[in-house]
């Protein structure tokens, strides 16, 4: 399958994702799937791929879709529990890390075959994590904020819902994308590749927060299932 539909498709299936677990448990929904989102944004990022003929990263989507989680918990719910799912993702990130590196200081035996893969992907853990989490705290936190922010001075206005969500959002993805690129990325790759990077990297991403619009409105008129006792 061409990278161009498989982009397009998980679009689609992380934002469609993320209203589905918001359906099913309510904010517990949307704690878990920013949790999902910057684990395995962590490794789909070390992939390098082409779309629409230029070269970006695998995560893109993935992580840009936990900015919708914030988005929609600062729309329903306040700036607290927006704030919640950061400080979760960035635990668990940080739980993450440690839990990579403390696999690859066992000593394998005789019957071992995957350490030398584990030693590829975990290998780049700690700089892609250290990146991940500098730019996660800086942008999700910037995220909440700003969305607040303009909702004080536009009001609770369904109207307004769009200029909030695409503000917030992509305000905060630059500054994610700059800092985490440099962190992660800077030396790794010839300069070209690098900006070349950075820049399809940010543009996917904000394409990704125009497209999430939609799943806004939707979140914002859904009723989350009742929970069931026992």
């Amino acid at each position: 399958m061409p990278n161009e539909l498989l982009f397009a498709a998980t679009v689609l299936i992380y934002l469609g994702s993320v209203l589905g677990l918001y359906k099913f448990f309510g904010k517990n929904g949307l704690y878990a799937f920013a949790i999902f989102g910057t684990l395995l944004g962590n490794i789909a990022v070390c992939k390098n791929v082409d779309i629409f003929g230029v070269s970006t990263t695998a995560g893109n989507v993935l992580y840009a879709s936990t900015f919708l989680v914030t988005d929609i918990l600062s729309e329903k719910y306040g700036k607290k529990d927006a704030a919640k799912a950061v400080a979760y993702s960035f635990s668990v990130m940080i739980l993450w890390m440690l839990g990579t590196q403390l696999i690859l200081w066992f000593t394998p035996n005789e019957n071992d075959y995957i350490n030398e893969s584990l030693k590829i992907v975990f290998g780049l853990v700690p700089r892609i994590t250290a990146g991940s989490l500098a730019g996660y705290i800086c942008s999700q936190n910037l995220d909440v904020f700003l969305y607040h922010y303009i909702w004080g001075k536009t009001g609770n206005s369904r109207a307004k819902l769009w200029l909030r969500n695409n503000g917030s959002t992509l305000t905060s993805q630059l500054i994610d994308t700059v800092i985490f690129t440099f962190i992660a990325f800077w030396g790794v790759y010839p300069n070209s590749v690098f900006f070349s990077i950075l820049i399809t990297t940010y543009l996917f991403k904000a394409l990704v927060a125009l497209l999430d619009t939609p799943f806004m409105y939707w979140a914002r008129n859904m009723t989350p299932l009742p929970e069931k006792e026992g």
